[in-house]
């Protein structure tokens, strides 16, 4: 089984605004809510890819219920600790101008409900997958990534980490099966600007000599890099296609990625599984369907993108 926990889920109000002006009451054009988090996405990828995984977490009051209500309206089953304080945040999304985000806080978090968490990990063996995505809230340690890793570690869990700096760093001495940083967060981990596939892949490799097992490197418009286990590179450009939302866009590949290892286990495919569900996700509204997934995958395919 597949799991994913996010710590600090959201709703995403994406709006548009025709003309936005600042000082004036502006009325929007196109509404959107949608369950968010970088663990759920990879969640709900995985499920229009028609693999199962559970969602675990926190959430807490009126917008907490509204998320998990919404994941398991598309079939996404959860298993969420609900807190007695606060609400899960809400984010806003203004389409009209590039880039504008306005982040909620979410809830504070105990230690009692750390241990909470760690005591649902517990169930995890041989065969399991666990998927560590996205920030903290600033309500808990810093160290819970290593501290999870630290108590599975030995009992044959494959995990996967999407975090930046200290979180990342922290746990590859625990040889996580899989990190995936993007470009900019691989550089600011070295202390260098990296901007090509040829000047991301020694810093891949490196990743690899800290302790991580593959590295997957997202690159946005120039593609990405996988420095695999058995000693292959694998990099390829990104498809071509008009991109229309880049939210939840790395966190599709890796539930690519993911699905492609489980299916044929070979890490060229389980690569190419990656890119087409990121580009997918980015050349759409919404979060990849598993259609749109085969028809850039099919691309790339004809297209002998794979290097």
């Amino acid at each position: 089984m597949i799991y994913t926990v996010t710590f600090n889920p959201s709703l995403d109000y994406i709006i548009s605004v025709e003309d936005f002006k600042l000082g004036v009451t502006n009325r929007t054009s196109s509404e959107l809510l949608l369950p968010g988090g970088k663990g759920l996405n990879v969640s709900m990828v995985l499920g229009n890819l028609g693999i199962e995984s559970m969602a675990l977490g926190f959430a807490a009051g009126f917008t907490g219920a509204e998320i998990v209500r919404r994941i398991e309206q598309m079939g996404v089953k959860s298993d969420f600790i609900l807190l007695d304080n606060g609400i899960s945040r809400i984010n806003v999304k203004l389409k009209s101008i590039e880039g504008m985000e306005i982040n909620g806080s979410g809830p504070e978090i105990s230690e009692e409900h750390v241990q909470k968490l760690m005591e649902k990990l517990d169930v995890l063996g041989t065969g399991d997958v666990l998927v560590l995505a996205g920030s903290i809230p600033n309500s808990m340690p810093d160290d819970v990534y290593r501290r999870i890793m630290e108590r599975l570690d030995g009992r044959g869990v494959m995990i996967v980490v999407d975090a930046t700096k200290d979180l990342l760093v922290n746990v590859l001495a625990y040889h996580p099966f899989l990190v995936k940083p993007n470009n900019h967060e691989l550089g600011e981990i070295f202390k260098v600007t990296l901007r090509t596939r040829e000047e991301v892949i020694p810093y891949a490799r490196k990743m690899q000599q800290m302790g991580a097992a593959n590295v997957l490197v997202s690159m946005a418009g120039e593609g990405a890099v996988l420095a695999a286990e058995d000693g292959s590179i694998y990099e390829a450009p990104a498809p071509a296609g008009k991109l229309v939302n880049g939210v939840g866009a790395g966190d599709s590949m890796v539930a690519g990625f993911l699905a492609g290892w489980m299916e044929q286990k070979d890490y060229g495919h389980a690569f190419i599984m990656g890119i087409s569900s990121g580009s997918a996700s980015a050349f759409s509204e919404q979060l990849a369907t598993g259609e749109e997934v085969e028809n850039v995958y099919r691309q790339m395919i004809q297209s002998s993108f794979l290097s």
